[in-house]
């Protein structure tokens, strides 16, 4: 066969295979092998140039498509897509649940995660985290949106599964991802994608030349993915659904839709993750935001404290949505007074509790957190994604579908025992940028002959991450006037990587504590429901 056979027989192979992943919507690579008669290795090679050119998406050991990612794709497609997943995630959790136990459903950004607690002692008797592959397509690259539907679709599904083979349980309580927001019409359905935190539409200009972040820093905080600041691009732009009556966040339209209420109502660490919000009077800052053109109309009720958002059908209480932050703080921490924590997962946290109300300014801000009590927070947009960044740059390079975190830690633990952390390469892992500064780029310094190795690139990344967080801590103590006597870690970034949790406790001069359990946020919020609970 000549070359240009070659290459015609190869472009028709790779036709064939993306009008099948259309047609089947999922593959592996062992069909497509024995469809076409060729290597695993000539598969993968096609799966990864497929992808580059958006005509499918790779998954670990195939491919599926990406033709049905829009969101007006019909309901009636979304309830039976994944159903084999659906099905496998219901079996799995039903065998956990027994009557009497609380049931906490932690929304995040790439994973639902469940959990199941005792309901006298708190103490957690099942655990399971799956992926709800929700994020969406936009026209606009900077939008980062996610279905509704089926984030409620999979939750609703454990839920009814559960109850039929193992009876009620006392309570189901909620926690999720902040900031983000989503529109509902007057039956309380989902009018629009969920617009997540890491969307960047606030950032991009008006008509007038400015962006809607800049249009709200003189009333409050603003951000682009806080959920005000998501609304007035969306109400400039003239996209909210002409249906939509209210915004709410993704935990509170699960829980709201799981009640059969038709009005959302949120909780005040959520409200005060949109920005706009005077944390002292406990309300948004309507007037103001009048005044700057913003549609106050579609802003929820605000209920201060852990609250009720209502019962199921079949009479379970469901309690109001716990940020993830506020919840994981709760999950983590043993004393929330004297302890600092540090959260590395798809983005990266680090939490400091004070007591006093501090006006804060640039990459640290200030949440509820109890009656009495506040959060200092300084959050990194990247974060641990930068080292999830990192393993798929490595992966691409030996074209490999192998995961290599393991290869990885080995080959940066080997570089800083033989030169020592310092050698490393200097990382800016800001690759995302930042909440004041999003047009900041990540950036690489201090590469030599005599380091020029693999091992100080990913100790770069490591070091890189952790100095963001670290930067951010030292602003609290300076805004507080004390310092952290101990140091809590959470989130897979911290747990799974014993060389950043090294490096974090010599950065910060603490030893560090894990917390028992890894679904931090989901049990922290499982502890608000238990108090809740009880008090019923």
């Amino acid at each position: 066969m000549s070359k240009n056979e070659e290459n015609i027989f190869a472009e028709e192979r790779k036709r064939l295979i993306v009008e099948l992943v259309n047609r089947k919507i999922k593959t592996t690579v062992a069909d497509l092998c024995e469809e076409f008669n060729v290597s695993p290795a000539t598969v993968r090679n096609d799966l990864r140039e497929l992808e580059f050119a958006g005509l499918l998406k790779r998954t670990h050991g195939g491919a599926i498509s990406n033709k049905k990612t829009n969101f007006d794709l019909p309901y009636t497609d979304r309830l039976v897509e994944h159903q084999a997943e659906k099905q496998a995630i219901g079996k799995l959790a039903a065998t956990m649940v027994e009557p009497g136990d609380k049931i906490i459903i932690d929304i995040g950004t790439t994973t639902i995660s469940m959990v199941l607690t005792e309901a006298d002692t708190g103490k957690m008797i099942a655990k399971e985290t799956v992926e709800h592959r929700s994020f969406l397509k936009s026209e606009i690259p900077e939008q980062k949106i996610q279905d509704p539907e089926r984030i409620y679709e999979i939750v609703t599904e454990l839920a009814n599964r559960m109850e039929k083979e193992y009876g009620l349980p006392d309570g189901t309580g909620f926690t999720g991802q902040m900031h983000g927001m989503l529109y509902v019409d007057a039956s309380g359905r989902a009018v629009s994608p969920l617009y997540t935190w890491q969307d960047g539409s606030g950032e991009l200009l008006l008509e007038n030349g400015e962006s809607s972040v800049q249009l709200l820093k003189e009333v409050g905080a603003a951000a682009s993915g806080y959920g005000i600041v998501t609304h007035f691009y969306l109400q400039k732009k003239g996209q909210i659904p002409k249906e939509a009556v209210k915004m709410t966040t993704i935990s509170d339209y699960v829980a709201m839709r799981m009640c059969g209420n038709t009005c959302p109502v949120i909780g005040l660490d959520m409200a005060a993750s949109w920005g706009c919000f005077d944390l002292e009077k406990q309300e948004f800052l309507c007037e103001k935001l009048k005044e700057a053109g913003v549609d106050t109309f579609y802003l929820p009720e605000v209920r201060s404290g852990h609250f009720l958002a209502g019962k199921t059908e079949k009479g379970v209480p469901v309690m109001g949505s716990v940020g993830d932050n506020q919840a994981s703080l709760f999950g983590s921490v043993r004393n929330l007074k004297d302890t600092v924590l540090l959260n590395v997962g798809t983005g990266s946290q680090v939490s400091l509790v004070t007591e006093k109300f501090i006006e804060c300014s640039g990459s640290v801000e200030l949440r509820p957190c109890t009656e009495n009590s506040y959060i200092l927070v300084g959050a990194s947009l990247c974060g641990g994604r930068a080292y999830a960044m990192l393993e798929q740059f490595y992966r691409e390079a030996a074209e490999t579908e192998e995961r290599l975190y393991s290869r990885m830690q080995e080959q940066a633990e080997k570089f800083v025992e033989k030169y020592g952390k310092e050698a490393a390469w200097k990382v800016d892992t800001a690759f995302s940028g930042t909440r004041s500064n999003p047009s900041h780029r990540g950036m690489i310094a201090g590469i030599g002959v005599e380091n020029f190795h693999p091992g100080a690139l990913t100790v770069g990344v490591i070091c890189g991450i952790l100095n963001e967080l670290h930067e951010q801590y030292e602003q609290m103590c300076q805004l507080t006037g004390k310092k952290a006597t101990r140091l809590t870690g959470s989130g897979n970034g911290i747990r799974r990587n014993s060389l950043m949790r090294r490096l974090a406790e010599e950065m910060f001069k603490m030893p560090m504590e894990i917390p028992e359990y890894e679904e931090e946020a989901a049990y922290g919020a499982a502890l608000t429901a238990g108090k809740l609970v009880a008090a019923m």
